[in-house]
């Protein structure tokens, strides 16, 4: 069966192969600090259910540690080297599986392998601060190979690093007006495609999340990455069948008429309680 992929919004997405569900990135507040969800409610219970969960970095848009507690017991959870040290909250998720990872590691799950790769990105927890771990990225591999980026800028070994992949998943905006460095935006996603070529490609970490008060600044960096990434990519990698979803749709990379929304829209935001609110959203 081909791998199947839905996008939840953000860098959420599941990833089901080989009869494994991995789910990237967890994040299921409509609320974070800063940060409303603007585009699609959080994502269902179901979406929580997973073998594997993975995490890029520490930035608390990716490492949610109250989106993390909904994970059922005894699921496996990827982190970046030497993060339960910077993020104390992971400490108290004890019915889940930590894992630390670095670049170059191999976690067999299943009949899956997930392969952790470099990625260009901060990985602080905090914007100031001393202490460090890994941005990373994964190359899920099974019947398909997919690479979850995470948050990335580009880099000269990106491909070499990555290996062949047959599936991208890559954020191609971001939650705010600007994005600062270590991050592709829908032109710097294009040329990350033609680094890779991979078959398939899906677009993700747009379009959900934008601070409060501002949405009359800039609003095509909420809107249009998605669309704009499709356009370039047809210039820059035009092998590579993009696959733009919506929120909670479903696609089967190379299946023909393989998308399928699993959920319809439900586009009511709404603030949630304090631990919700809490950490850094960069």
């Amino acid at each position: 069966m081909p791998v199947e992929i839905t996008w939840w919004g953000h860098a959420t997405c599941t990833v089901e192969d080989s009869g494994t569900r991995v789910l990237t990135d967890p994040l299921f507040a409509r609320r974070l600090a800063h940060l409303r969800r603007r585009r699609g409610a959080p994502p269902p219970p179901e979406a929580a259910v997973a073998d594997v969960a993975l995490v890029s970095h520490l930035h608390a848009d990716h490492l949610h540690v109250p989106s993390l507690a909904r994970l059922a017991p005894g699921t496996l959870l990827l982190v970046p080297k030497g993060a339960p040290r910077q993020v104390p909250g992971l400490r108290r998720l004890g019915h889940l599986r930590l894992t630390e990872v670095a670049p170059g590691d191999r976690t067999q799950v299943g009949d899956l392998v997930v392969r952790t790769v470099p990625a260009r990105h901060d990985g602080r927890r905090l914007p100031v601060g001393p202490h460090r771990s890994p941005a990373l990225g994964y190359v899920i591999e099974g019947e398909t190979r997919t690479y979850f980026a995470g948050d990335t800028g580009l880099f000269e070994s990106m491909a070499k690093e990555v290996g062949p992949v047959d599936v991208a998943l890559l954020p191609v905006g971001g939650w705010g007006p600007y994005l600062g460095e270590g991050h592709l935006d829908a032109g710097r996603a294009a040329e990350a495609l033609a680094m890779l070529q991979p078959g398939s490609a899906v677009p993700v970490h747009y379009g959900t999340y934008w601070p409060i008060g501002m949405d009359a600044v800039r609003p095509h960096e909420f809107h249009t990455p998605g669309e704009e990434f499709v356009r370039l990519a047809a210039e820059r990698a035009p092998g590579v069948a993009v696959h733009k979803l919506g929120h909670g749709e479903s696609v089967r990379p190379g299946s023909a008429g393989s998308r399928t929304p699993l959920s319809g829209p439900r586009d009511a935001p709404a603030d949630l309680s304090g631990d919700e609110r809490e950490g850094d959203a960069r």
